[in-house]
């Protein structure tokens, strides 16, 4: 199998989707903002320094989502999209995706931003998998302010791939092809596990702090367009 996955926040879209997806669903929901949106750039904050609590953040992530019915974030979440994600697909992120899959690629989303924010935007890509977090969801489909399954921050984005793989009977030192493109130094265990096994670590528009990594390491740099700084 030939394997091309792909980070999303800042690696094929130029915005940060989490992040923005905070700020607008507190406008939205006429939440608190001086409170939700200090903490959401102390999360950005944390995230970006490489310190990042991942079981607090998730737990703020399920707790705005579930403090609303499943129906009213449907139509916050199509209007976030055509608000904020569709004017951010550019065409060289999508000019890239496609070149994988006319490759003959199997394509997969791997990213920390939960599946509730990612699911249309993968499907805008064109992209079948999506590995992310997964709210969890009661048995009227409402979320219940948890997630199910494996995280995918850090070395939970592995796991992740190594669940993945078992599922579709594969194994990593079996794939014909592999690749994974990202900007961000919390990605470094799933790079690493690419390049351990044979593939290509792509460091697109890293932070400085995978830069010097990559650059260690003769990794690929890319940079596909000019990225969007983050909404405060």
């Amino acid at each position: 199998m030939r394997l091309a996955l792909f980070d999303l926040d800042h690696t094929l879209l130029p915005i940060d989707s989490a992040d923005t997806w905070s700020h607008f669903l507190v406008r939205a929901a006429g939440l608190d903002e001086a409170h939700y949106g200090a903490r959401i750039r102390e999360f950005a904050r944390t995230y970006k320094a490489g310190c990042f609590d991942v079981e607090a953040y998730l737990a703020f992530q399920m707790g705005l989502l579930a403090q609303f019915p499943r129906r009213r974030l449907e139509t916050w979440r199509a209007e976030f999209f055509r608000t904020h994600v569709e004017p951010a697909l550019r065409p060289e992120a999508l000019a890239l995706v496609e070149r994988h899959r006319a490759a003959g690629d199997v394509l997969a989303l791997v990213t920390g931003t939960h599946q509730f924010v990612t699911r249309p935007v993968a499907l805008a890509f064109g992209i079948e998998h999506l590995l992310a977090v997964r709210p969890e969801e009661d048995a009227y489909g409402e979320f219940t302010g948890r997630y199910s399954g494996t995280h995918t921050y850090l070395e939970g984005k592995v796991r992740a791939v190594d669940e993945f793989l078992a599922a579709r009977g594969e194994r990593w030192d079996g794939l014909e092809s592999l690749v994974f493109y990202s900007d961000s130094i919390n990605d470094l265990p799933l790079l690493e596990r690419v390049a351990a096994a044979g593939g290509r670590a792509v460091a697109t528009h890293p932070d400085a702090q995978l830069r010097a990594q990559a650059q260690r390491r003769g990794w690929q740099l890319l940079e596909l367009f000019e990225l969007v700084p983050s909404h405060a």
